[in-house]
């Protein structure tokens, strides 16, 4: 919840005269090397610019995001002081919204030019859709290995896993705005930094009942440049520890269902942790048997991510396949450590509140 003092001021241009059935949210934060393509495609739709509004929310920028949104953007809010990060700023564009649905696009996604469309025609047919996201298309636009692996690795996720859903994706992803905001929106508490917001809000709509669907066919090109350390990063403090005390603290709960992490992957990251295991007690007894354990281990790793590697292979070759196969073990080693770690401190946790409701603030919002 918010109030008046959260923004400094908000920019609107003129309003269309018809209350648009999609409110298109792109919260920004130094943004300004990827903004202008993110709002020209908004821009482009093939959908009418009358059954769209785009709200961007800057969140206390210094590198002229601002200035870029006014260009494009209906509304543009101004967050003054510190930054409070990602689900902060879609709480507020939510707020101020007017469209029926809330589109959240990144600010560093270019939507397909249909996308829009796509949602747009989602929700007009089918009113027991509450939620429905979309995925990286297969064109990063960035060529490092890392970033050409992570986005495609996104995409095949996505692709693989069409159909009902029970978290969600902000990156492209669209809800409707009443239940979002009775559900109390992102937990803007518990995450002032990017993490795993939108997967959290996911799980707390189908706890309430909601219907969520994975549609890989909205997709978005993502413009993001990935290095190897930023993403070890990103999987560790980002995904890993916090992911894993939610899932610690939904085991106790009565309504706790399958949460998107299946058994193989679990069994993947078990497997690469006993080859870390492994090695380390080869280095402390200098006994080469353990080593022959830890590549039994990422052998089998390897193995069960074959699907994974050949569709690689297919679309960018195998040298690629061959380095993407590196990182998947990597990925599965700080999984493990994260799982690990989040398991340690758990206990040190204080239970987080559930987000009120929202609907009372945003009639103070659009007074």
């Amino acid at each position: 919840m918010h109030t008046p003092s959260a923004r400094s001021h908000a920019t609107s241009h003129a309003a269309p005269p018809a209350v648009p059935r999609l409110s298109v949210i792109v919260p920004v934060y130094q943004g300004a090397g990827t903004l202008t393509a993110c709002l020209h495609a908004i821009c482009a739709s093939s959908l009418h610019a009358s059954a769209r509004e785009l709200i961007v929310v800057d969140d206390s920028s210094s590198d002229g995001s601002a200035a870029i949104a006014e260009e494009h953007a209906d509304v543009v809010l101004h967050l003054p002081g510190s930054p409070r990060g990602p689900a902060h700023a879609r709480n507020l564009g939510a707020q101020r919204a007017r469209g029926d649905v809330l589109v959240f696009v990144d600010a560093d996604v270019v939507v397909s030019r249909t996308a829009l469309a796509q949602l747009d025609a989602l929700f007009t047919g089918d009113h027991e859709l509450t939620a429905a996201f979309g995925a990286y298309d297969t064109s990063p636009r960035d060529p490092g290995i890392v970033s050409q692996y992570r986005n495609l690795l996104h995409h095949f996720v996505h692709a693989t896993h069409a159909g009902p859903a029970a978290t969600f994706w902000a990156g492209l992803g669209a809800v409707r705005r009443l239940p979002f905001l009775a559900a109390g929106g992102f937990d803007a508490n518990r995450y002032p930094s990017p993490q795993c917001e939108d997967i959290e809000l996911g799980y707390r709509l189908t706890d309430r009942g909601h219907r969520l669907l994975l549609v890989p066919d909205v997709q978005g090109t993502h413009l993001k440049r990935w290095t190897l350390g930023g993403m070890l990063r990103t999987d560790l403090y980002a995904r890993a520890i916090p992911w894993m005390h939610l899932l610690l603290e939904r085991r106790s709960q009565p309504a706790s269902r399958a949460l998107n992490v299946n058994a193989l992957d679990t069994s993947l990251t078990a497997l690469a942790g006993v080859a870390c295991a492994a090695v380390l007690l080869a280095v402390i007894f200098g006994e080469v048997r353990w080593l022959w354990l830890a590549l039994f281990c990422i052998v089998c790793i390897v193995a069960a991510n074959v699907p994974l590697l050949r569709w690689f292979a297919r679309i960018r070759g195998t040298g690629f396949a061959a380095q993407a196969a590196g990182l998947r073990v990597l990925f599965y080693v700080v999984s493990g450590f994260g799982a690990a770690m989040a398991l340690v401190t758990h206990h040190r946790q204080s239970a987080w509140p559930p987000p009120v409701s929202l609907m009372e603030s945003t009639d103070h919002a659009t007074a």
